[in-house]
């Protein structure tokens, strides 16, 4: 079994490249940030940028490339966006039609690609804190739900809130919030505690993405924004074509987790 928790990102991505590293990412390159993915034709490009500037808890932007280049340069230089991701999604007028491990052969001339804040980012903080991590415990991707919390639209994009939800012993409850608000530019702080109902969640144990992870006597679910947020808006507004992650497998930043930190 490989061991990449304390590899470098570039090591990382390099298993990835060759496709020796094919699962969720979380625990990877710890104290490095990860970031979700969105690719578009530059046609609808300035529409979710703005989509993204009036969500920032959902979707906090770490880098956006140039048109045509899969490089993201403020955030790995060394990286290739159509490879490195374990795993990619190919969603046509809003329906998921292939999940692929690279997509050089749609990449296109004039697309732009954006790398959203991620909160396996402020999963380190909270096991330094001693709070659990239940999804790592159980060796999972982490359940995520869309929820009735509508987006600000911008544009042709408009959708419901995507959260993650962790189980946090009650105890800790105060001390996650703090730890998380430190990281606003990966979701920060948990934008709902406790009644899943209360967001238009019916069954914690039926996520959207990701998978059901226990949740144990003397525990509340917490909830923070998720970068999967478009591809729930994605099924909705339906563009000719959106190019994510497959939720849980993010890119691996060259950038220290400390960077999006707030001390």
């Amino acid at each position: 079994m490989i061991d990449l928790s304390t590899a470098a990102p570039a090591k990382v991505r390099e298993y990835i490249r060759r496709n020796e590293w094919r699962k969720q990412t979380s625990g990877l390159a710890n104290g490095f940030t990860q970031a979700n993915l969105v690719i578009l034709r530059k046609e609808l490009a300035f529409e979710f940028l703005l989509f993204c500037q009036r969500n920032p808890k959902p979707c906090p932007i770490i880098d956006v490339t140039e048109p045509g280049s899969p490089i993201p340069e403020l955030v790995a230089p060394d990286a290739d966006l159509r490879t490195d991701i374990p795993k990619y999604r190919i969603y046509r007028h809003g329906e998921l039609v292939e999940e692929v491990d690279e997509i050089t052969s749609y990449w296109e001339d004039g697309m732009v690609a954006f790398l959203l804040g991620c909160s396996f980012t402020f999963e380190k903080a909270l096991l330094d804190n001693g709070i659990p991590v239940r999804h790592l415990e159980c060796g999972t991707n982490v359940p995520m739900y869309k929820t009735n919390i509508p987006c600000i639209k911008a544009g042709r994009f408009e959708g419901p809130m995507v959260v993650s939800m962790r189980p946090i012993p009650e105890k800790d409850v105060v001390r996650a919030v703090q730890v998380t608000s430190r990281f606003p530019a990966v979701h920060g702080a948990p934008v709902h505690i406790g009644n899943p109902e209360s967001i238009g969640i019916e069954n914690l144990k039926n996520p959207d993405f990701g998978e059901a992870v226990p949740i144990k006597d003397g525990e509340v679910p917490v909830f923070w924004a998720c970068g999967v947020t478009p591809q729930a808006v994605a099924m909705q507004v339906k563009p000719d074509l959106m190019i994510t992650h497959a939720p849980g497998h993010m890119f691996i930043t060259n950038l220290r987790e400390e960077r999006f930190g707030v001390l």
